[in-house]
């Protein structure tokens, strides 16, 4: 068995690790950054469907509105590196940033390669060594890490930060190795599930139209049990042959913390721009140029073509009949379901399938200004593995970036 001595080893070449390793190897530490994949990044060069959506151009107020789970863990940490000393640090690393709609912050390039690069020059400039290896466990010795193995060769510090991701993008590395290794050195993990994920709804009606995607649609997220609608949205949204997915959904799913088959329901507002009335005047407008159609066949300037079956079913409207036919409440009925199509919502799709995990390791036990662990000295945690997580639009980054400053300066 080889023996190899570190200041400190960081496990998880990602966006929390190589920000620690980094930041630990410009104070003068002797850095090692353990990454399993033949590449550093693997699941930062995906995120923001290959944009990278680095953080958010919004107020510090506005950051913790948007972090519903352990806010108050993320004070320390987030004031030493805040959304603008993100930007800050990665113009000076030379990757420009443009802001877009809700503050969302990208690269120029609109190429997530450009900031892990930017990430993993930053650590070989600074003198961290890169080894691809799959960690196999922690070493301790009298309550302290004093090393890692990978397989049989073992690497020695006093000093070990776990920064290996979340259970969400298996395929990136993001396994759960972390959470058994923090288990193992007596941490408490909080139960995992999906977050900012797509949604399995109840009725068949999804997959019917699956493929379809809206634009410009109202949602609301309602939550049965209270009656108490828990989430507001404007945008895009997908059909699939499962239920619901698309920017809206995931945002909505982050709001679901409590998931039970039936309680949530998402309505949707087909036609945001008008309201009840003026809808009613525009469909007695369409069906009034038309008068001798079927119903089935008059609702192409109205809806997308894989929608109106489906409406035309929902709406009690007999397919075959006339529009001059059509009374004034069916009319009332057809405006209530354009305005309020709703989808009862069964569970959350897997959890690999995520874009975030929610749960992990229990901030209660890990110092808010360190990231070092209460139980035992020397080890550390930063970004996905620690029960923080946020809603969408650059935050979770955000997190992984705070948090890995905070443990590199500390470690």
């Amino acid at each position: 068995m080889t023996e190899n001595n570190f200041d400190c080893i960081v496990i998880g070449g990602g966006a929390a690790g190589m920000m620690a390793a980094g930041t630990a190897a410009a104070r003068g530490r002797k850095v090692l950054l353990l990454e399993r994949n033949n590449c550093c990044g693997k699941k930062l060069s995906i995120t923001g469907k290959g944009r990278c959506n680095v953080t958010n151009a919004c107020s510090d107020e506005e950051f913790f509105e948007n972090i519903p789970v352990n806010p108050r863990f993320l004070y320390s940490a987030y004031s030493r590196f805040t959304c603008n000393d993100c930007m800050d640090f990665f113009e000076s690393l030379g990757v420009p940033l443009k802001t877009e709609r809700g503050g969302r912050v990208f690269p120029v390039s609109d190429k997530a390669s450009d900031i892990t690069a930017a990430l993993e020059k930053y650590c070989t400039d600074n003198g961290v060594a890169i080894v691809h290896k799959r960690v196999s466990g922690i070493k301790t010795e009298n309550g302290s890490v004093c090393g890692v193995l990978c397989g049989n060769v073992s690497y020695a510090a006093d000093s070990v930060l776990i920064a290996t991701g979340g259970r969400s993008y298996p395929g990136t590395g993001s396994d759960g190795d972390g959470y058994r290794f923090a288990e193992d050195m007596g941490h408490t993990v909080i139960p995992l599930k999906p977050s900012l994920v797509p949604l399995e709804a109840e009725e068949n009606i999804c997959a019917e139209m699956m493929g379809l995607s809206l634009k410009n649609t109202g949602l609301s997220l309602i939550d049965m049990k209270s009656g108490k609608t828990i989430y507001r949205d404007m945008g895009e949204m997908l059909f699939t042959h499962f239920g619901v997915s698309g920017p809206m959904i995931l945002s909505a799913s982050s709001h679901i913390r409590d998931m039970e088959r039936g309680r949530y329901k998402i309505v949707l507002d087909l036609k945001p721009a008008l309201d009840i009335a003026a809808l009613d005047k525009r469909i007695l407008r369409d069906l009034s140029a038309i008068p001798n159609r079927i119903f089935s066949n008059s609702l192409s300037k109205l809806l997308p073509s894989a929608m109106i079956p489906v409406i035309v079913k929902l709406s009690g409207i007999p397919a075959e009949k006339q529009v001059n036919s059509i009374t004034k409440q069916e009319r009332a009925e057809l405006v209530r379901l354009l305005k309020g199509f709703t989808i009862t919502i069964k569970d959350f799709r897997p959890i690999s399938e995520a874009i975030i995990t929610s749960g992990g390791v229990n901030t209660s036990e890990v110092s808010p200004k360190t990231m070092g662990s209460k139980l035992v000295r020397g080890l550390f945690f930063a970004g996905e593995i620690l029960d923080v997580d946020a809603y969408t639009g650059g935050f979770n980054l955000q997190i992984a970036f705070s948090t890995g400053f905070a443990a590199g300066n500390n470690i």
